[in-house]
């Protein structure tokens, strides 16, 4: 960081305390990840300067030829990854990505059906004050109150009912495999589209750990930061005959000129992806998942649906008289970051909620296995057990210390 140290030593001293905020803490947040130092290197390049409005040589500025380059290579590697038909790699974020698919497949007013908020789902899947909810007519289906598991067979039920042009599927705060089999029969009865998001799930996808939509959905979003563990981005996978709806929704219809420096990110990270090796890290992140909610379930916590099948996992602090934002916060006090979620038919409000939403794709980056796992479980049931012990604090937060200082971070040096 030399040169910005020089120049600009007030976001130099800013990022530094971020740097080091992650080497002595743990990463639990389900959406973060560690990119590798080439994804971050990429992202640092001249090609962040560079306008490329449209697509590969049919661009509306001068200049474009290695950016094209780039792009093509990136299509090409996210087409072998998961098996499509047509890729777009220029979206923004996941909420551009939804907002480009929503436009290529509905009129403003269309009824949609996504997964409710409270239960699972994203913003963009209809909330209210969001773009999704005010332009389109979302219903909302949810999980069954035993099981805490999709209910398909109500799912179906409110398709019948409201007949949506579109189904959305796919969560970010879900623990369970997601049946694209079935919910493509639910859309395909009432004559709708099938969309995937997949943002939270896309590595385990790509690796076989998850069902794939790709035989089933007609369209799929998804995050490139996530358990792909490339740039913050995102990318929309359709079926050929969509591709000319979709790429037309991306541009000129929802987004100006890509950001070329994310797309070359992207590129690295597809490139990662199809190694041997990450279907390894994949695999780790799952098991440790798997450690870590049996582990905090040993501790007498609650693992909404009875434990994972993937990266995440939901724990009802409300089994213990305390909120999820308190537990947040205790957490973050000794450098495990967490976020408060709610948990189904939760009687909290979302600001203050019952439950706390772990994952571990960023700490399975730095190398954490099973025995770190019952580690961190056992730190978090020892705050969760005395909230308000300041000394337990300070134990607590030394050996944070103490465990995230014997893993390097993924792309920090140091």
């Amino acid at each position: 960081m030399g040169v910005l140290e020089q120049q600009d030593p007030e976001v130099a001293g800013i990022i530094q305390r971020e740097e080091e905020r992650h080497r002595l803490g743990l990463e639990l947040i389900a959406s973060e990840n560690y990119a590798s130092a080439a994804v971050l290197e990429a992202l640092g390049t001249v090609l962040g300067t560079k306008y490329a409005e449209g697509y590969p040589r049919k661009r509306y500025y001068g200049g474009c030829q290695h950016v094209d380059e780039v792009e093509d290579l990136a299509i090409g590697r996210l087409k072998e990854l998961f098996g499509a038909d047509h890729v777009n790699v220029q979206p923004h974020s996941g909420a551009e990505a939804n907002r480009a698919a929503y436009m290529a497949l509905m009129e403003v007013g269309d009824t949609a059906m996504g997964m409710d908020l409270a239960q699972g789902g994203h913003l963009t899947h209809g909330l209210g004050v969001n773009f999704s909810g005010k332009l389109y007519r979302f219903v909302h289906y949810g999980v069954d109150r035993e099981t805490e598991l999709l209910d398909y067979d109500a799912m179906a039920a409110l398709a019948r009912e409201h007949k949506p042009k579109v189904i959305v599927v796919g969560a970010t705060a879900y623990p369970r495999i997601i049946d694209f089999a079935r919910c493509r029969e639910i859309a395909d009865e009432v004559g709708a589209y099938l969309l995937a998001d997949i943002a939270h799930i896309a590595g385990l996808v790509a690796t076989g750990l998850h069902p794939s939509p790709v035989p089933h959905a007609q369209v799929i979003t998804s995050t490139t930061h996530k358990t792909l563990r490339g740039p913050r981005g995102a990318f929309i996978l359709c079926q050929a005959d969509l591709a000319q709806k979709i790429d037309r929704a991306v541009f000129p219809g929802t987004q100006g000129g890509p950001h070329m420096h994310s797309i070359a990110a992207k590129a690295v990270c597809f490139g990662e992806a199809l190694r041997p090796k990450f279907g390894e890290y994949q695999r780790r992140i799952v098991e440790n998942a798997r450690v870590l909610a049996e582990a905090l379930q040993g501790h007498g916590l609650r693992i909404v649906s009875g434990g994972t099948d993937n990266h995440l996992l939901l724990v009802d602090v409300g089994v213990k008289g305390i909120t999820g934002r308190d537990v947040q916060l205790a957490l973050e006090a000794v450098g495990i970051t967490v976020n408060k979620n709610t948990i189904p038919y939760d009687e909290r409000p979302p600001t203050v909620c019952s439950g706390i939403r772990i994952g571990t794709p960023a700490v399975t980056s730095r190398g954490f296995g099973p025995d770190e796992m019952r580690r961190i479980a056992a730190l978090i049931a020892r705050i969760l057990d005395n909230m308000e012990d300041e000394k337990v604090a300070v134990a607590v937060r030394q050996e944070v210390v103490e465990l995230a200082g014997s893993f390097p971070v993924p792309g920090i040096a140091g």
